[in-house]
């Protein structure tokens, strides 16, 4: 009698799991890919609380000064920012000194073994410090929190796990770039990020770049499983330009290293001349800046906050150039007087609406004039805010996606790319320096740091 071949098993997940095949596979894979998921997701869940509270705060400190009186409103105003960064300030000070500042020169400092990374300090006190700082309407962005914190987790995680040293590297730069992913649901400009920011600092290959893209994936998931799917910036997904309109891009794109240029020397004379006020405590310091941020948001509230906000505004309503570019000078000012003092948060935001503020002061002026010779003012203005980046972080392929990735424009990837290629050669040639860098190598020599970096991780 013919014997009959053994059916298969019947298919199911437990059948999979069981299985020699994936058993087998299951040995060789590596366990930081499975430690990156992980931490990425956590840096999602948690960098999305973050975003949600910061836009609750803000929301609810502006619905309760405006049910005030112009004077007790006012006053309300200036005492209630100013507490807020007082408290943001103490905690600061006096539980983790390391959270000031955006955070990604301190993460690029652990990854080459200058500054050990305390994750049980550093995670609460930027948690909470950062939603002290963005929700009173200081003009910093949230990135920074968001970056650290990741680093942060990774080094958490990586606890949990035992990781070895060098695991435990790849999991706070893969976590790093999972918080800027989180920060504007970008993950592709995340693990970009990673890779040109940090390329001093980390080291390449493909176990890495695997679990890099690991953490974005799932911190992305995470973030969108809590905020939603849309872009950061609902914005109109705008036509490509015609081609021959690609040299206004470089020209502007030109401007904009210029500019760039201008904020990280101001920005680095602003943290020495804060530095340089040993006179005066480091808690009214804060209270100082964030009582002003008070006066300055009840006066005229586009000048200060993050920055998205600002954009939205200045995309949906037609205002004068002059008002623009005024407005462009103001947060260009309270941006360095912001993070000058020391205060947690980032410069990415910022940067973004002093770009399309910029933009759109010029271009709807010119467009005006020249209406068949010149591009639409809000696209000049979208490849603008690639190419401020670009010219202060020196890192022109993040900035690209980025700006493609939060605004969903991406039929504008050349023109964007023109731009941030121009302001990166032009801020190159007047000698400035990547701004993270220059920060780094500042908190170095403040350190007294000189002698080759230990494993601190």
């Amino acid at each position: 009698m013919a014997s009959h071949p053994t059916d298969p098993p019947p298919l199911s997940l437990a059948n999979i799991l069981k299985s020699k095949r994936f058993v087998e596979a299951a040995e060789t894979l590596n366990p930081v890919l499975l430690w990156a998921a992980l931490a990425g997701l956590i840096i999602g869940v948690v960098g999305g609380s973050f975003r949600w509270l910061v836009t609750y705060i803000l929301n609810g400190r502006v619905h309760w000064l405006e049910s005030l009186p112009n004077g007790p409103g006012l006053v309300a105003s200036v005492l209630l920012s100013g507490g807020m960064v007082y408290l943001g300030f103490w905690l600061m000070r006096h539980y983790a000194p390391d959270t000031s500042g955006s955070g990604i020169p301190q993460i690029e400092g652990t990854l080459s073994g200058y500054f050990p990374l305390v994750w049980q300090r550093v995670l609460p006190v930027k948690f909470v410090s950062g939603l002290l700082m963005l929700g009173s309407g200081m003009v910093m962005g949230r990135e920074g929190p968001t970056i650290q914190m990741g680093g942060a987790i990774g080094k958490m995680v990586s606890a949990w796990f035992r990781a070895s040293s060098e695991q435990t590297r790849v999991l706070v730069a893969a976590s790093a770039g999972a918080g800027l992913a989180t920060a504007f649901n970008a993950p592709l400009a995340g693990i970009l990020f990673v890779f040109e920011e940090m390329r001093p600092t980390f080291r390449n290959n493909l176990g890495a770049y695997q679990a890099v893209t690991m953490a974005c994936i799932t911190a992305t998931v995470g973030l969108q499983l809590l905020l939603g799917q849309g872009p950061t910036l609902a914005l109109t997904e705008f036509d490509a330009p015609p081609l021959s309109s690609l040299w206004i891009f470089a020209l502007f794109g030109s401007a904009c290293g210029f500019v760039g240029y201008a904020f990280n020397h101001l920005l680095v004379r602003s943290l020495n001349w804060f530095d340089g006020l040993r006179g005066l405590p480091f808690l009214l310091i804060g209270l100082y800046v964030g009582g002003f941020v008070g006066l300055i948001s009840w006066l005229y509230a586009p000048a200060t906050g993050g920055g998205e906000e600002t954009i939205l505004w200045a995309f949906n309503h037609v205002e004068p150039s002059h008002v623009l570019l005024l407005l462009c000078v103001a947060r260009f000012g309270m941006t360095i007087l912001c993070y000058g003092s020391g205060a947690p948060g980032g410069i990415f935001a910022p940067l973004l609406s002093l770009a399309t503020l910029l933009a759109l002061g010029v271009a709807r002026q010119t467009y005006s004039w020249f209406p068949e010779s010149l591009p639409q003012p809000e696209v000049l203005t979208i490849a603008g805010m690639g190419a401020l980046v670009a010219a202060t972080v020196r890192a022109p392929l993040t900035a690209i996606v980025l700006t493609v990735e939060i605004t969903a424009n991406y039929l504008l990837i050349l023109p964007i790319l023109v731009s941030c290629l121009a302001a990166t050669l032009i801020a190159q040639s007047l000698g400035g320096q990547p701004i993270y860098t220059v920060l780094l190598e500042r908190r170095l020599k403040i350190a007294g740091i000189s002698a080759p970096p230990a494993n601190s991780l």
